[in-house]
């Protein structure tokens, strides 16, 4: 191969000799490249090396390589079956899960690529493939984030010809996972209130599959896998990968009958189809993915890597302020003087950021009505937004505001103006849920007139921060002005993504939150335009354990939104500095009804969000070691740990409902063990080496289900 120079790319060389030698060393074959570079020669089953002996000026050698075994099972077992791929198309005799599939516009269906050639550009990589005869080029693209062990890959693929080619499939990357004995699969198994349980699954042979089919990413399933053997949260190997998309998708993940464990990720092929014009090219959405010594580093990986690489510019950098919601206070019932009365209280606890919910806008008094009409109600806000507004920066907090852009309720002027704009099928009745439809998002005029609503809210009001909600999955997704409405899951999502993403443009002093009627959206798709996810709509303190451990696996802890609220259970209350040391674990908010606080439980408050400010870039920008497992023991202790190891906070919490409880040990991890660290327990200020506190760590009883504690920890000179 040549190397072209600046454009890294490679071209094939003629008449270069090549022999090809067996097992034995014996020479079986010596022969030279024809016009094209290429050989073509038949030879017994085996294990062969190939050996350049000559090449001009200006081409490189290639190194000796040796082929992998290449053998015949059975008359039923091709060997084109069981050969390792980065990407598998549909058709010959390759009968397992496929990554690409298509029909031509003769009616063909199969897919055989050939490989032309490679691009290399610091740290990218780009191998391009074309079918031997249709139109097709297939690119498989990679992208190396050495610093944080994470590969970006997706798919590029080109019609080249003048007709349509028209996919089923379109996965965005394969993975052969390298040993042949069984994996387990670690995924979610949740549902609304409930998300990010995680669910492990031995994969001893045939298909495992995770997906979603409603249009959000989460709530059931994640859009990744975590594959292990004998790993835990401090060792072991293991391959994770998660695809950066908020709809429809797909992991299928399959042991076949001679040990490769084999997993494709992609937008799910469920009632899809994408048709690609004549000159056009499509770029899959990305998949990132690692190898780790253990599940605490595949999780330090990715919050690092999201921080740094993946989140918005605006907002990465910046911890993400103390927030008050008004909706538990107040539900739609909302207007200027309690609104302000509520702002006030907020403020005297140290909230940064007040967001008011739902019911400020339209004739919105319950979730009947009004859904879409973005204007101001007059009733409850005579004066406008304003009044509020200036009330809230008066206390010296700034102001947020909750919207559901893509939904509609049928009893809204939006709605009886546009009926057509919702999805839907013509002699079909419209489903509702939530009492909401689902506005078509494909539609030019839609995407027009939500971004100038949300446009001239942000253009006229001091407003720093959006929720935006989506409240249903979809269904119906008729969109007739599609040429293709089985394309709807992607066009929607992108939609969804170019609004925001202008309104950031133009507003770059607003931040996003993504809500999906919980945690429906909390992928890396979102992440890359959001600047925070909202959790769950589950905000029970004991539970928070659990989702949010789910939640940080291959999500940033820095944009997991997690409230203080006044659900404490129904069987398990605690306290409220317990829900307070659960949600100082994320970005902290406040979603209680503050006005029937008593001036003790105010002063609680204040306590930990005072304590919270002082750790806030620890747990936010830290690295996260989870200490005891919230899942199968009844403590929870996380540590958060500065890069440059000199701070760190522990948080201790006990679910459990034992009146005595022998002491425990909690050996820490992260920390510089040549350093040592100042600390304080039970009144008592310590001094301990970092190795001493990583191999001995320290001691404590922990009884009953409301034990709650922080520790923070400081390197002395």
């Amino acid at each position: 191969m040549k190397d072209s120079g600046k454009t890294g790319l490679m071209y094939p060389e003629e008449n270069v000799e090549f022999s090809i030698v067996n097992s034995k060393g014996e020479e079986v074959y010596r022969g030279k490249t024809d016009d094209d570079g290429k050989i073509s020669v038949s030879l017994p089953y085996g294990k062969y090396i190939i050996k350049q002996l000559s090449g001009e000026g200006g081409y490189e050698f290639i190194d000796d390589y040796e082929f992998e075994e290449v053998h015949r099972i059975s008359s039923n077992d091709p060997v084109l079956n069981e050969i390792k791929q980065e990407i598998t198309p549909f058709g010959s005799t390759m009968y397992r899960e496929c990554d690409i599939k298509a029909k031509f516009a003769d009616g063909c269906r199969e897919i055989f690529l050939v490989y032309k050639g490679f691009e290399q550009d610091g740290d990218t990589l780009k191998l391009h493939f074309e079918d031997e005869y249709y139109p097709l080029g297939v690119t498989l693209c990679y992208e190396v984030f050495e610093e944080y062990d994470i590969i970006k890959r997706y798919v590029t693929l080109t019609n080249t010809g003048s007709d349509d080619i028209v996919f089923e499939r379109i996965f965005s990357a394969e993975f052969t996972l390298p040993s042949s004995e069984p994996y387990t699969f670690r995924n979610t198994n949740g549902t609304y209130g409930s998300e990010f349980l995680e669910s492990d699954t031995l994969l001893n042979g045939g298909d495992l599959v995770f997906e979603t089919r409603k249009g959000g990413s989460n709530h059931n399933n994640s859009p990744y896998f975590i594959a292990y053997q004998n790993a835990d949260e401090r060792g072991g190997d293991v391959f994770f990968a998660t695809l950066a998309f908020s709809g429809n998708f797909k992991v299928s993940a399959s042991r076949d009958a001679y040990s490769i464990t084999r997993v494709s990720v992609g937008m799910n092929d469920f009632d899809f189809s994408h048709t690609l014009k004549p000159s056009s090219s499509f770029d899959t959405p990305p998949v990132y993915c690692g190898k780790a010594n253990g599940f605490g580093e595949m999780s330090r990986n990715m919050n690092r890597f999201c921080i740094d690489k993946l989140l918005p510019k605006q907002f990465n950098e910046k911890p993400l302020p103390v927030l008050y919601n008004s909706w538990e206070a107040t539900y739609f019932d909302v207007n200027t003087v309690h609104q302000s009365a509520l702002a006030k209280t907020a403020a005297s606890i140290g909230v940064e950021l007040f967001v008011m919910d739902d019911g400020w806008f339209g004739k919105r008094n319950n979730d009947l009505a009004g859904l879409g009409d973005w204007y101001v109600n007059k009733e409850k806000f005579p004066n406008g937004l304003d009044e509020l507004i200036e009330n809230v920066n008066a206390q010296g907090m700034d102001f947020g505001l909750w919207v559901e852009p893509e939904m509609v309720n049928p009893d809204s002027d939006l709605y009886r103006a546009h009926p057509d704009w919702v999805y839907h099928f013509a002699h079909r009745h419209a489903d509702e849920l939530r009492n909401q439809l689902v506005l078509n998002m494909t539609r030019d005029d839609v995407r027009e007139y939500i971004f100038g609503r949300l446009d001239e809210l942000l253009e006229k009001h001091n407003i720093k921060y959006i929720k935006w909600d989506m409240n249903r999955p979809f269904s119906q997704v008729g969109a007739e002005n599609l040429e293709n409405p089985q394309m709807y899951s992607y066009l929607h999502i992108m939609a969804v993504y170019g609004i925001v993403d202008e309104l950031k443009k133009r507003h770059p002093q607003v931040q996003f939150e993504s809500c999906a009627s919980g945690g429906g959206r909390c992928d890396l798709g979102a992440l890359s335009h959001f600047d925070q996810i909202w959790t769950s709509d589950n905000t029970d303190a004991v539970d928070r354990m659990t989702i949010q451990r789910g939640y940080s696996m291959l999500r940033p802890t820095k944009a997991m939104r997690a409230w203080v609220t006044d659900t404490t259970g129904l069987n398990k209350p605690c306290s409220l500095d317990f829900r307070f040391n659960v949600a100082m674990q994320g970005a902290l908010g406040i979603g209680g009804n503050l006005t029937k606080y008593s001036e003790e439980d105010l002063e609680i408050c204040r306590k930990n969000i005072s304590f919270y400010k002082s750790v806030r870039d620890l747990v936010q920008f830290g690295d996260l070691y989870r200490i005891s497992d919230a899942l199968t023991e009844e403590i929870l202790c996380n540590e958060y740990v500065s890069r440059d190891k000199n701070m760190a906070v522990v948080f201790i919490a006990a679910k459990g409902t034992r009146f005595y409880k022998k002491q425990d040990e909690f050996r820490l991890a992260g920390l510089d063990e040549n350093k040592k660290y100042k600390f304080t327990l039970d009144g008592e200020e310590h001094i301990k080496g970092g190795a001493y506190l990583m191999n001995i760590g320290i001691s404590m009883y922990v009884r009953g289900a409301d034990y709650n504690r922080t520790i923070t920890f400081e390197a002395v000179k």
